[in-house]
C-alpha cells in the first residue's frame, strides 16, 4: 500500500489570514456561476483602459530585441530619471535618479519586501488599521510583530501617536502610513507628516509612505511625503502607475527617498526577482511624461461616479464622508448589520458586491468600502438595488 505523504505548511503561512481580495473574488465567481447580474464595486481595479499612447509605446518596445534580455535590478536609468523628473514637476521634490529611485514590480511587491530588509524576529512595525493588508503580511513574513494604529473617524482617519506607549516606539523598526488613504479616502496635512518625521528621528524609525493614490483626487491635490523637509532623512515613499494610469496588470511601480533604505530593499530584490521587463519600463516613461489633460479626464470620470454614489447612498440614510481623493467611498453599514453580513446581504439580495471594512483590520468593522470602478450607469443602478434591500 502506497504511503500517504503529508506536507505541513510553514507556520508563517498557517498564521496568515485569508487574503481579503482572494476571498472577495471567490464570492464574485460563485455569484456569476449562479447567473447573477453582478455590479462589482469591490476591488480597486480601474475599468478605464490604459491610455493608448502608453499601449503603443509598449507595442514598439516589445519588438526591440534588447528588451528581451534580463533588465537591470534597480531599473533602467532612463526610467528612474523619468520618475525623478515626474517628482520634480508634480511635487517640486528633488531626487537623485541613481541612488534615490528604485523600480518595483508594482508597489505591492516593494511594500511586502521592505520588512525583510530591516525587521528582525520580534521587532515591531507600526501598521494602520483599517489599512492595506500587505503591511501586516510583509511584517509577518519577516518575523516582526504588527502594532496596530487605529484610524478613527473622529481623528480624520489619522493615527493618534499619543496613544502609542514609548516602550512600543523604542522597539519599532518601521512605520507604514498611507495617504490618500485606502480604504478611508482620507488626506493627510503637512502637519501630520512633520509629526511623523519628528517621531522617526527621535526613535530611529524608518517611515514607509504608500502614496499610490496621490493622483486620484478631486477638490485639492494631495501632498507627497517627499515634499516635507526632512522626509528623505527618515524614509521612503512607494508609488505605482497602477491607479494613476490604469496600469494595474502591467505591474510597475517605484520607491523613492532615503538611499540607505532603498539600498536595503534593493538587496532583498536582487535575491528574489530579476527586475521589471524593460518594455514595460519604456512604456512607463511615456506615461510619466504624459500630458496632464489625460489624467484630468480620468479624474473627471471618477468624480462623476463619486458624486452619483455618494449622493445616492446619502439619500438612503447611510453615514459616509465625501472623499477628496482615491476612487473609494468608505461608509458605515446600516444597523443591525456587521460588515461582512452587509456585504453578503447586498450580494445575495441586490447583486452588488463591495468590500467589508473588517477585511482591512479590526478597526474597519462597521464599515464597507465601495470602489468607483464601474460606469456611471451601473453605479446608479447599484444605488437603486441597494435601496430595495435596506
Amino acid at each position: 500500500m502506497k504511503k500517504k505523504v503529508f506536507f505541513e505548511l510553514a507556520s508563517r503561512i498557517e498564521y496568515l489570514p485569508p487574503y481579503l481580495f482572494a476571498s472577495i473574488d471567490r464570492l464574485k465567481q460563485e455569484a456569476i456561476k449562479k447567473g447573477a447580474d453582478l455590479i462589482d464595486l469591490s476591488i480597486g481595479d480601474p475599468d478605464i483602459p490604459t491610455p493608448s499612447n502608453v499601449v503603443n509605446a509598449m507595442k514598439k518596445a516589445v519588438e526591440n530585441p534588447i528588451n528581451h534580455r534580463y533588465p537591470s535590478y534597480e531599473g533602467m536609468l532612463s526610467f528612474r530619471e523619468a520618475v525623478a523628473n515626474w517628482y520634480k514637476k508634480r511635487f517640486a521634490a528633488k531626487l537623485d535618479p541613481r541612488t534615490e529611485v528604485l523600480s518595483l514590480i508594482g508597489s505591492k511587491e516593494g511594500i511586502g519586501h521592505i520588512p525583510l530588509a530591516f525587521v528582525n524576529s520580534g521587532d515591531t512595525v507600526l501598521v494602520p488599521s483599517p489599512g492595506y493588508p500587505v503591511y501586516s503580511t510583509g511584517t509577518l513574513f519577516a518575523g516582526g510583530k504588527s502594532y496596530i494604529m487605529p484610524l478613527k473617524e473622529e481623528n480624520g482617519f489619522l493615527p493618534d501617536f499619543d496613544e502609542i506607549p514609548e516602550k512600543v516606539f523604542l522597539k519599532t523598526k518601521l512605520i507604514f502610513i498611507n495617504y490618500p488613504n485606502n480604504p478611508t479616502s482620507a488626506i493627510a496635512p503637512a502637519k501630520f507628516y512633520k509629526e511623523v518625521i519628528k517621531i522617526a528621528l527621535k526613535y530611529n524609525i524608518i517611515v514607509c509612505h504608500d502614496a499610490s493614490y496621490t493622483e486620484i483626487y478631486y477638490d485639492k491635490r494631495p501632498l507627497s511625503f517627499m515634499q516635507i523637509p526632512g522626509a528623505k532623512d527618515v524614509g521612503i515613499e512607494f508609488h505605482s502607475l497602477s491607479k494613476t494610469y490604469n496600469m494595474t496588470g502591467w505591474r510597475i511601480g517605484f520607491a523613492v527617498g532615503k538611499r540607505e533604505v532603498l539600498s536595503g530593499l534593493g538587496k532583498v530584490k536582487t535575491n528574489l526577482d530579476s527586475g521589471v521587463f524593460q518594455a514595460i519600463q519604456e512604456a512607463a516613461i511615456v506615461a510619466l511624461d504624459m500630458d496632464n489633460g489625460i489624467l484630468s479626464a480620468i479624474r473627471k470620470t471618477y468624480q462623476e461616479r463619486r458624486d452619483i454614489l455618494y449622493n445616492g447612498l446619502k439619500k438612503l440614510g447611510m453615514h459616509l464622508i465625501k472623499p477628496e481623493a482615491t476612487f473609494y467611498i468608505w461608509a458605515k453599514v446600516p444597523s443591525p448589520f456587521a460588515s461582512m453580513d452587509f456585504v453578503t446581504h447586498m450580494l445575495n439580495k441586490a447583486g452588488v458586491l463591495a468590500t467589508p471594512g473588517n477585511g482591512f483590520g479590526e478597526a474597519g468593522e462597521g464599515y464597507v468600502r465601495f470602489a468607483l470602478t464601474a460606469s456611471a450607469d451601473r453605479i446608479e443602478e447599484a444605488v437603486e438595488r441597494i435601496e430595495s434591500v435596506i
